[in-house]
């Protein structure tokens, strides 16, 4: 199959939404959750996808032919993708994925369950005439990109950095009428900062893990979200799961994005606040034991450390708003 964005079939599980003027807009639904896919043709064979995936996971059906580069940036969420047969890792936000599309296919897991963030994909042969066509003086090739970033067969990923900051947080903010001129300059700004990058500056030295070992990591968290009133300590998940406390707690921060510790904090006062808002006639000392503490003074301060607001300050706030939006 060519490799075409515009008329690509990503899967039975999406749907057009909308297809005008080099816009295209997919809507991808399952059990697991939605996303939204919207392609943009900023050049021949230059495209730009933002996707925004609110889900556990979902399957990719993009399958790039030829040869074909591919930039992935994650603004927000995590995605976790295969990068081997046995292999996976997780981009975070700010960071960078650089490779040949071979990575977009399969199965991706948004730990989070959220992710937001755009593709960048390159037809080398067709993107390398249409950008010598627009401005004749363009040095940068695309092969030599490829040749300098895709010659490992895992991803070349770069970390957060101000340059790329800034390159990527104006293309999440492009006014309509101007987008595809404005895109255009945009690829053009971030193909000459790949193309002069000292490539090991910013490089991550991203940990991989065995995939067996990170589908131990999303049973743990299966665990220990199952039932907020437990707590386990590393070496009783250790033991059950069988996997060394050290790999496990390294796993779990890559997957997670923060300790389990801290990672598990989180998610007890966030129910927290689910249940303090949804369920006004509960007890705050019930909500407390519900989701992990035995003292209702505890849970009361560590609620407002991270809230900023004591529980039932919140409730009427959380009440309050829903019922009149403007008063956020």
């Amino acid at each position: 199959m060519e490799f075409d964005l515009r008329n690509m079939d990503f899967g039975a599980d999406v749907t057009d939404v909308f297809e005008k003027d080099g816009c295209r807009m997919m809507r991808l639904a399952t059990e697991a959750g939605e996303g939204i896919m919207t392609v943009y043709h900023v050049f021949e064979g230059v495209y730009i996808m933002y996707n925004n995936f609110h889900m556990e996971s979902c399957r990719s059906d993009f399958a790039a032919g030829g040869d074909v580069l591919c930039i992935d940036h994650c603004r927000e969420g995590r995605i976790e993708t295969g990068v081997s047969d046995d292999a996976c890792c997780c981009l975070s936000a700010g960071e960078l994925r650089i490779d040949n599309g071979m990575h977009n296919h399969g199965i991706s897991r948004f730990p989070l369950n959220h992710y937001y963030g755009l593709t960048i994909a390159f037809e080398l042969d067709k993107a390398q005439a249409s950008l010598d066509g627009y401005i004749t003086e363009f040095k940068v090739r695309l092969s030599d990109i490829s040749r300098k970033y895709c010659t490992q067969k895992i991803p070349y990923v770069l970390s957060s950095s101000p340059e790329i900051t800034h390159i990527f947080s104006e293309l999440y903010n492009v006014p309509s009428k101007i987008r595809r001129d404005y895109c255009r300059i945009k690829v053009l700004e971030l193909l000459l900062y790949l193309d002069a990058l000292e490539i090991d500056r910013y490089k991550t030295d991203k940990p991989y893990f065995y995939k067996g070992q990170v589908e131990k990591i999303h049973a743990v968290r299966e665990l220990m979200v199952s039932d907020l009133t437990r707590t386990y300590t590393i070496e009783e998940l250790s033991r059950k799961f069988d996997i060394a406390p050290t790999a496990l707690k390294k796993c779990f921060s890559s997957v997670y994005g923060s300790p389990i510790f801290s990672y598990m904090k989180n998610y007890r006062l966030d129910r927290a606040a689910a249940l303090l808002k949804n369920e006004p006639s509960m007890k705050v000392a019930d909500i407390a034991m519900a989701v992990g503490y035995e003292s209702a003074s505890k849970f009361s301060m560590a609620f407002r450390k991270e809230m900023g607001k004591n529980p039932l300050d919140y409730r009427k706030y959380a009440i309050q708003t829903e019922v009149n939006p403007n008063e956020k």
